[in-house]
């Protein structure tokens, strides 16, 4: 049996800008986690959990992972940004996010709020993200009420954000904002051209997406205090991996 303590990691890359979420724009190392307990019918990084990237897993110890950083990114960054698939579902990140915390640097991650860890109080720029009707999965609505309270009761900085595919999902996501009214919110226009692997053809698309979104949630007073935000990365280099 393997370690619990070693990270089943896909890729470690950076610096890079974050293109998603609360600190967008953020210049940011990244790890990738693998594995997920969802399916979602657009994920964008599926290889992390559709078993096509499982030769790329390595099981890595956090001092490996901190080693690893620093052999990528030099003295460049202050800010890593631990990925996946769902990397709240391992309960060993808790000593990587102490060990990153212990040289000065920041952390942020991501998760659809399907699973609580200790160590979320620890995030300093956490996001749930719980996933809209177009992506095939279902909310476990006391689960996502419960790891929302926890979040605000021990005061931590988090934000929600939900991804936009169609009316459908919009129509979610002011449900979601509804009942977090407290929590910052933010919409993002949804890739739905996973296929492209060229960034000049994908912008166009991209852009007419976010002009869509942006046009909705103008006219919405149900979405008057929420953030309105493209998948930046996805501007610049399309579908590659690793940016």
């Amino acid at each position: 049996m393997n370690s619990p303590r070693r990270i089943p990691v896909m890729e470690v890359f950076g610096p890079t800008v974050q293109g998603e979420g609360m600190v967008i724009g953020r210049k940011t190392m990244f790890v990738r986690t693998a594995g997920c307990d969802y399916q979602c019918a657009w994920c964008d990084s599926a290889f992390t959990w559709d078993g096509t990237g499982k030769d790329e897993i390595r099981l890595l110890a956090a001092s490996e992972v901190m080693e690893e950083l620093e052999r990528t990114g030099g003295s460049s960054f202050d800010h890593v940004t631990i990925s996946g698939g769902n990397p709240a579902l391992l309960p060993q990140l808790g000593e990587l996010i102490a060990r990153l915390h212990e040289r000065g640097i920041k952390t942020a991650l991501e998760t659809q709020g399907s699973r609580w860890q200790p160590w979320f109080a620890d995030i300093d720029d956490l996001t749930l993200s719980p996933k809209p009707p177009s992506s095939g999965m279902a909310t476990d609505w006391a689960l996502l009420d419960d790891i929302v309270a926890k979040l605000i009761e021990q005061g931590s900085a988090f934000c929600l954000k939900v991804v936009v595919f169609d009316e459908a999902d919009l129509a979610y996501a002011k449900t979601v904002h509804k009942r977090y009214a407290d929590v910052p919110f933010y919409l993002q226009a949804g890739n739905g051209n996973l296929t492209e692997t060229e960034p000049r053809l994908m912008l166009p698309y991209l852009v007419e997406r976010y002009e869509w979104l942006i046009g909705l949630a103008m006219a919405d007073s149900e979405l008057r205090g929420v953030h309105v935000l493209p998948q930046l990365h996805t501007w610049v280099w399309g579908n590659k991996k690793g940016v």
